[in-house]
């Protein structure tokens, strides 16, 4: 029999950073997907990202004036850390106006502390709330909201040590529909043709992310003045970053190495993801759930510039089960593209990791959560 989903009234909040909206978007467009008539109100913070990000995927946004805590000890740090308290007021206040007015069935938060006086307004309110926690270690206001929520979505094992066991559901993290599968024969054919690479060579993909990371560039800078040890046969995909883009460049012009194709921003990650017999990245939510999707091999660094070390845990909830190898940010200079060249020459080992990867998948995220706000609506 065909569940049918009646048309909610949902306010979705947080963000900060890509690995907590574009969760939220694709948990809006599974909203949408069951019932197109169902309303959606996004908060977030004035002046972050979610305030572009979440316009340009066609959903109305609405700014909190929250900051968040700054852990470095400076003049500018020091003003905003003072201000804190008045602002998380003021946001509370304003996140009970709007929930008065927009009268939210059902309130969802992905974390980030944009997400905080939203939920706990509406929590007060008894309004129906979830959050969707996407990392192995939870963050401070998810932590924080947990013991006042219904429900809490996660992607990890052993959540428990964060939140009431009996409100926690496995969901894994909503991913995008184009790298939710693992690659076909005809996919991995298309890559080949549209990044111009050698099918009869090994691909290593290396990822920094849209801003790029300076220790992924400054390993595969190190590996190209050496020679590129070990890469005989190998074609790489290196995406820099933005970010990184100038000094890329002339690095590239300087030490020309024509197994290396070095771009700011990869558009079409599927079939870099299809290409890559190796992905080496960074370890953020979004960008693992991902890779276990597509069943790929990946050599994980973790960033050390993240809260609570949350990637470090990211990674080792793979690496515990056999599913990714990881080197540490301050190794990968002297480590990182040898370990890479040596999974690349043992398919043995790169198959035992693509299936150990793809056993962790869990490819319906988005649905789970919506089912979990249904029951509780």
């Amino acid at each position: 029999m065909e569940t049918t989903y009646k048309p909610l009234r949902a306010i979705i909040s947080g963000g900060g950073t890509g690995g907590h909206i574009f969760p939220a978007i694709s948990i809006a467009n599974k909203l949408k997907e069951l019932n197109p008539e169902t309303e959606i109100l996004f908060v977030g913070a004035t002046g972050k990202m979610e305030m572009e990000k979440v316009p340009a995927a066609g959903y109305k946004i609405v700014g909190l004036p929250i900051v968040g805590m700054q852990r470095q000890l400076n003049i500018k740090n020091i003003v905003n850390d003072v201000q804190v308290p008045f602002r998380v007021l003021k946001s509370v206040s304003m996140a009970k106006k709007l929930i008065r007015e927009f009268k939210p069935d059902i309130v969802i938060g992905v974390g980030g502390y944009a997400s905080g006086p939203l939920l706990w307004a509406a929590s007060g309110m008894k309004v129906p709330a979830l959050i969707q926690e996407q990392n192995g270690f939870a963050g401070v206001t998810n932590k924080l909201l947990g013991k006042r929520v219904q429900k809490i979505c996660v992607a990890y094992e052993g959540m428990e040590r964060f939140f009431p066991a009996d409100r926690i559901v496995m969901s894994g993290n909503p991913i995008r529909k184009e790298v939710s599968t693992p690659p076909t024969a005809e996919m991995k054919a298309e890559a080949m043709e549209y990044y111009h690479l050698d099918p009869a060579k090994k691909h290593l993909f290396i990822v920094g992310g849209s801003l790029g990371s300076g220790t992924l560039n400054r390993s595969m800078k190190k590996w190209i003045t050496d020679g590129c040890p070990g890469g005989e046969n190998v074609e790489v995909i290196w995406q820099c970053g933005k970010y990184y883009k100038k000094g890329c460049d002339e690095f590239v012009a300087e030490h020309p190495c024509p197994a290396v194709q070095h771009h700011d921003f990869i558009a079409r990650m599927d079939l870099a993801y299809a290409a890559a017999d190796v992905v080496v990245t960074r370890s953020g939510a979004s960008t693992v759930s991902e890779l276990c999707a597509m069943g790929k091999a990946a050599i994980f660094v973790p960033s050390p510039n993240v809260a609570e070390d949350h990637q470090t845990h990211n990674a080792m909830a793979l690496v515990r089960k056999d599913a990714a190898l990881i080197v540490k940010d301050a190794d990968a200079p002297e480590k990182l593209l040898g370990t890479a060249m040596e999974l690349l020459k043992d398919p043995e080992h790169i198959a035992r990791l693509e299936t150990n990867a793809e056993k962790m998948a869990l490819r319906d995220a988005a649905q789970v959560i919506c089912d979990e706000a249904y029951k509780l609506v």
